[in-house]
């Protein structure tokens, strides 16, 4: 048995609600650690942030985790209309587990909370620690945290200085040690949204010369990038999972076409998503093709 497999045995995981994403990720989002989802704004990691929430209300026999979740979001307002279109679609599809509770609402099991600076997250980890506390008598207790996203906490507030750089690195360090802690106490599953950067470099140098997982090769809408927030984040990080998303120009036809009139030529545009393994300590690199529909995400079987 080698130690990756190991970990998969002893670790529990969420499920991400559809079957193909759960095996493609080894059972779903690991619990007792920081798992990162990296990709450009529409790629859909709100999305995928929100279905998980969700899930993670399962049984254990379902994949689940029979909790609640808190999500905490730093930029835009937090997206309750789609939560609920969500929590519709996934009450229906699980009808034999909901149907003796007509007055069940996944939403009440979501707690949401808006952070905006990296401050102001470092300031309420013990609120959030004893928020868990309160919480873990509850029927479903706090197992899942969302932070969507982790980059715009240090968008604004510093400079490329010297004195900037090393205040931020020991936020980086002093959230995310806080966060592993919880994550290590309490069983959680941590997910931390974050976004891109265009990659300047040569093919194969990676970021500063540096080559983490499978940096150097990531693409999206026809970019190559790399996550926000450089290697010092890097290392904060128990997993990393990249969304990309690239337009595909198929066939001819005149609905969504692009092209030349007068030459004649058309073509259609579709959208390609794509989620990738940049690096985790029981995953192989490697990727799944995933859509994304009225009733969530699901991956392709390929």
């Amino acid at each position: 048995m080698t130690p990756e497999s190991l970990l998969q045995l002893r670790t529990e995981k969420c499920t991400i609600g559809c079957p193909v994403l759960d095996r493609f990720l080894a059972g779903g989002i690991p619990c007792n650690s920081l798992t990162e989802l990296v990709a450009e704004s529409g790629t859909g990691k709100t999305q995928f942030c929100l279905q998980l929430v969700l899930s993670a209300q399962l049984p254990p026999s379902r994949g689940g985790l029979s909790a609640s979740s808190l999500y905490i979001h730093t930029e835009f307002p937090f997206p309750f209309r789609r939560l609920r279109q969500l929590s519709t679609a996934f009450l229906s599809s699980r009808s034999d587990i909901f149907t003796s509770s007509n007055s069940y609402d996944p939403c009440d099991n979501v707690f949401v909370h808006g952070v905006y600076s990296a401050d102001e997250m470092l300031d309420i980890m013990p609120k959030i620690e004893l928020f868990i506390q309160v919480n873990s008598k509850s029927q479903f207790p706090v197992k899942l945290i969302v932070i969507d996203s982790i980059a715009a906490l240090f968008r604004s507030e510093f400079e490329n200085t010297g004195f900037d750089l090393k205040r931020r690195s020991s936020l980086f360090f002093k959230i995310s040690g806080n966060l592993k802690s919880m994550a290590k106490r309490f069983g959680l599953a941590v997910v931390l949204t974050n976004q891109v950067v265009d990659l300047i470099g040569g093919i194969t140098e990676g970021l500063n010369g540096i080559k983490v997982g499978n940096l150097s090769s990531l693409n999206s809408s026809g970019r190559r990038v790399c996550a926000a927030l450089g290697i010092g984040w890097a290392n904060c990080v128990n997993s990393r999972l990249f969304m990309s998303r690239n337009e595909d120009m198929i066939g001819g036809g005149r609905s969504g076409m692009v092209g030349d009139e007068e030459g004649g030529v058309y073509q259609q545009s579709k959208t390609r998503r794509r989620l990738s393994v940049v690096f985790a300590p029981h995953l192989p690199e490697s990727s799944c093709e995933f859509v994304i529909t009225r009733e969530g995400i699901f991956g392709l079987e390929t």
